[in-house]
C-alpha cells in the first residue's frame, strides 16, 4: 500500500496577484498616504534630471542656432591695473583677418547714465551703461528687434536710443510709443526699438544703444570701441581667436581679453547640472521617508491579519506562500507610489518647459530609475514584514486572535 504524498500546489499568478491586493483594497486610505512618500520622492528625482536635462537642450539648442563663431574683444587692464582702452582702429584691423566675416563694435561712454526722468536721483543708475553701436550689431551679436526699429545711417547720427531688454523693462518701457523719450547724461534721446535679449552678448541687454556718431556730438564719446563683436568661419574660430589679441592691440596684446561667448554659456549649464546634486538628494531623503512608511505599513499589516495569516497556513498555505503575498504587497504599494511619481515628475517638466519654450527632455534614467527605485525599495522595505508573517504558524497565529 502506496503512502500519499501531500505536494502544496504552487502560487498561480493570479492569485498571488488577487491576495498581494488585499491589504491595499481594504485600506486605500492608510495604503495611499505610504505610496504618497514613494511618489514625492521620485517626482522630484524625475523633475530635476528632466528639467536639468530640457535645460540644457534648450540653451544648446540656442547656442547652435545663434552659432557658436561668436568671439567677443573687450578692453582689458594695464600694468596699473586700470582699465586699458583698444585702439578705434581696432576694428578695422580685426576685420583684415582672413577667416573674419563680420566685425562689428560697441564702446561705453563713460559717466553717462540713463533715466526715465530728469527728476530721477542721479543714484538710481539701474546698472545701466550707454553705448556707442556700430549698425550691424544685432546681426553679430544674434539678436533682433522686439519693438519699433533699430538705428540707421539716419538716426546714428541724431538724438535716438535703442533700448536692450533688460535696460527697457528697468526704464518701465514695455511699448514705444511715438515721441517717447529717456534722459542721458544732460541731453533727451528718442527710443526708437527695443532689442530681444541677446544670449551669446548678454552685456547688451542693460545697454542703452546710440550711433556713433550721435554719442561724440551729444554726449562726448571718444570714439574708441570697448566691445568688439567677431564672426569666424566656422573651422577657423581657434585660429581667429589665437590672433584677435595681436590684430586689436599690436602695441600691448596683453591688455585685450578675447573670449567665445559660447563656451561660456555651455560651462554655465555644466555648472547648473551640478547644482542638481543637491536637489537629488533632497529626492533621495523623501524616498527613505517613503521607505520606512512602506516598511512601517506593512509591520503593521502583518500584526492586523494574524487570523487570516494563520487560517491560510492551516487550510496548506506554506511559508513561501505567506512570504512571498506579504514581499509582492509591499512592491505594489512602492510600484503605485512609483508610477505616480513618475507621471508627476514628466508632467511637471513638461508644462515648466513648456512655458520656457525649451525642448522637453526626460532622460531614460529619469523615469526608469525612478521605476527600479521603486521596486527596490518595496523589496527591501517589506522583507522583513514578510519574513515575520511567514514564521508565524497556524496555531500561534490564531491562538494570537
Amino acid at each position: 500500500m502506496t503512502a500519499l504524498v501531500m505536494v502544496p500546489k504552487r502560487l498561480r499568478p493570479t492569485d498571488l496577484l488577487r491576495l498581494a491586493t488585499v491589504g491595499l483594497r481594504t485600506r486605500k486610505l492608510r495604503a495611499g498616504l505610504s505610496a504618497l512618500g514613494i511618489a514625492i520622492g521620485i517626482a522630484s528625482i524625475v523633475a530635476v534630471l528632466g528639467l536639468s536635462s530640457s535645460s540644457q537642450a534648450g540653451l544648446l539648442n540656442e547656442i547652435n542656432q545663434l552659432g557658436t563663431n561668436l568671439l567677443t574683444v573687450t578692453n582689458g587692464q594695464n600694468l596699473f591695473g586700470q582699465t586699458a582702452e583698444l585702439p578705434a582702429a581696432a576694428p578695422g584691423m580685426i576685420a583684415r583677418i582672413g577667416p573674419v566675416t563680420n566685425v562689428q563694435d560697441t564702446g561705453l561712454v563713460p559717466g553717462i547714465s540713463a533715466y526715465r526722468s530728469p527728476f530721477i536721483p542721479s543714484v538710481e543708475t539701474n546698472a545701466l551703461s550707454v553705448d556707442a553701436a556700430s549698425l550691424g550689431l544685432l546681426e553679430t551679436a544674434g539678436t533682433t528687434v522686439a519693438q519699433g526699429t533699430y538705428l540707421n545711417a539716419a538716426t546714428a547720427t541724431q538724438p535716438v536710443a535703442v533700448l536692450g531688454a533688460a535696460a527697457a523693462q528697468r526704464l518701465g518701457i514695455d511699448r514705444i510709443y511715438p515721441g517717447e523719450r529717456i534722459w542721458v547724461g544732460t541731453t533727451w534721446l528718442y527710443v526708437a526699438g527695443v532689442l530681444k535679449p541677446a544670449v551669446l552678448a548678454p552685456a547688451i541687454d542693460s545697454s542703452v544703444l546710440v550711433g556713433f556718431p550721435a554719442a561724440e556730438a551729444f554726449l562726448g564719446f571718444d570714439g574708441n570701441p570697448s566691445t568688439i563683436y567677431v564672426r569666424a568661419q566656422n573651422s577657423q574660430v581657434n585660429a581667429v581667436d589665437s590672433v584677435l589679441a595681436a590684430s586689436a592691440n599690436p602695441e600691448a596684446p596683453n591688455q585685450v581679453n578675447v573670449s567665445q561667448p559660447s563656451s561660456a554659456l555651455v560651462a554655465q549649464a555644466d555648472a547648473k547640472a551640478a547644482l542638481n546634486g543637491l536637489f537629488l538628494g533632497l529626492g533621495a531623503v523623501a524616498l527613505l521617508v517613503g521607505a520606512v512608511g512602506v516598511a512601517n505599513i506593512m509591520v503593521i499589516s502583518v500584526l492586523e491579519r494574524r487570523s487570516e495569516i494563520g487560517l491560510r497556513r492551516s487550510l496548506g498555505a506554506t511559508k513561501g506562500h505567506i512570504r512571498i503575498q506579504f514581499l509582492f504587497e509591499a512592491v505594489l504599494l512602492a510600484l503605485l507610489g512609483g508610477i505616480v511619481g513618475v507621471a508627476a515628475g514628466v508632467l511637471s517638466t513638461a508644462i515648466y518647459s513648456s512655458t520656457k519654450h525649451w525642448a522637453i527632455v526626460v532622460p531614460a534614467l529619469a523615469w526608469a530609475g525612478g521605476l527600479g527605485a521603486a521596486l527596490v525599495i518595496g523589496a527591501v522595505a517589506g522583507l522583513l514584514p514578510a519574513l515575520r508573517a511567514a514564521r508565524l504558524s497556524p496555531t500561534q497565529a490564531l491562538w494570537s486572535v
